[in-house]
């Protein structure tokens, strides 16, 4: 990041006063299509898609040195099935069910690789029809349980990932994907989890995207105020069971071909449908534009929370601090874990700043790639969210105490280093 783009970001979430940021809208109609690195810029990203929360496509240009192109894929195009086999074939992946509704989602099993495999290739050879269904290979994590071979390189569009810079540093986990499936399988309509960004890369094949942009959900609710399981079900035109759905927009459709990649941004409900044998790199990330939306995401499932189990309440000891226990089992993270996450990011940029980019401090972090300027916004940011944090009556009744530091004390050092980098 440079001083313009630094400056540009800083201003635009000034107007935002504290809001998330790409709220309820209007689609923009189409999804614009990048074509060449070489004339598309870590700033032109930023400012024309990442702050006004907006989907783009890259061309198969920006993925051509990925060994995943190379490896994966057979020279006709189609998934080497073989290639995947000797690599891979013991893994163990999971795969969900596509002609099966769990709640709003596909139950899951797991099985080896090799097992999976010999499915689709049968799956194949049947005219795409088994006894077993549509099986969609989702969620594996590659990175994390095996070597990934050079399969794909981060672009540096979405190098700024705090979601897994997170993770890597406490070595549990990470939100980076491989999907899998034959033509015919497809994920329900959702968003991303914590209200993450996320991008997908096509290895081979293709996907069929529908988009619909934050706030346009809420007219796609039926009567019960349940979201759909599946927006292009005949039951939407039903009026009765979807008493709003002639006020929503239709869905913003976009193909994806093999070596593309989109860009999902924070809050916008899709459903995606491979037309053909499709593989995919998928990754979920957190940083600086959407951490207020991340936030915001977490005092509403509190809320629900809270709601569902508010006759408890007035009998209950430790209600409180069994809403966040529940909230963590059924969000994946409460407000303690979401102050450590700020805490971990807070501190990696407060070394960088302190130590400076040319003494090679934090290696290979985001923000040592992105520079200074972008290790600076990452601080105003995370000011700003944990001063919301600190103030909130839920987050004080957190047990703190054995916190270090303590939440005031690191929102104190972070306003004293916002104020001593504005002239950066």
């Amino acid at each position: 990041m440079d001083r313009e783009t630094r400056a540009f970001a800083e201003s635009h979430f000034r107007r935002l006063r504290g809001q998330p940021a790409g709220g309820a809208g209007a689609s923009p109609g189409r999804v614009d299509f990048i074509a060449s690195p070489a004339s598309f810029s870590y700033a032109d990203f930023f400012k024309r898609y990442l702050l006004p929360n907006v989907p783009c496509v890259f061309s198969c240009a920006f993925t051509e040195g990925w060994g995943g192109r190379r490896r994966w894929v057979t020279p006709g195009g189609r998934p080497d099935f073989q290639h995947l086999l000797r690599t891979y074939g013991d893994a163990v992946v999971p795969v969900a069910d596509c002609g099966r509704r769990e709640y709003n989602a596909h139950p899951k099993e797991h099985m080896l690789l090799r097992d999976y495999l010999r499915y689709w290739t049968e799956h194949i050879e049947s005219g795409y029809s088994s006894p077993r269904g549509c099986l969609y290979l989702k969620d594996w994590h590659l990175c994390r349980d095996s070597s990934a071979e050079d399969v794909f390189t981060l672009p540096v569009y979405f190098s700024s990932d705090w979601l897994n810079e997170y993770w890597d540093a406490l070595d549990v986990d990470d939100y980076r994907f491989v999907y899998m499936g034959p033509a015919g399988s497809w994920s329900p309509f959702h968003a991303d989890i914590f209200r993450s960004f996320s991008w997908s890369a096509n290895i081979c094949g293709r996907k069929k995207w529908l988009f619909f942009p934050p706030g346009q959900e809420e007219a796609l609710r039926d009567r019960h105020g349940g979201l759909p399981y599946d927006v292009t079900s005949p039951a939407l035109l039903d009026s009765h069971l979807y008493p709003r759905r002639g006020h929503c927009s239709p869905a913003l459709e976009l193909t994806q071909e093999a070596g593309e990649m989109v860009f999902v941004p924070s809050g916008w409900h899709h459903q995606v449908h491979n037309l053909e044998d499709t593989i995919s790199i998928n990754h979920n990330w957190v940083n600086g534009c959407n951490l207020a939306n991340m936030w915001h995401f977490l005092q509403q499932e509190l809320r629900a929370v809270q709601q569902e189990v508010s006759q408890w309440k007035e009998t209950m000891s430790d209600w409180h601090h069994h809403c966040q226990v529940i909230m963590r089992s059924c969000t994946g993270i409460n407000f303690e874990e979401f102050y450590h996450f700020l805490k971990v990011i807070a501190e990696r940029r407060l070394l960088l700043l302190a130590e400076g980019t040319d003494s090679g401090a934090m290696e290979g972090s985001a923000g040592s790639r992105l520079g200074p300027h972008q290790a600076a916004f990452d601080v105003s940011r995370i000011t700003e969210v944990l001063a919301s944090v600190v103030a909130h009556p839920d987050f004080q009744k957190v047990d703190t105490g054995m916190f270090s530091p303590r939440p005031e004390e690191l929102l104190q050092q972070l306003e004293e280093v916002v104020a001593s980098t504005v002239s950066l």
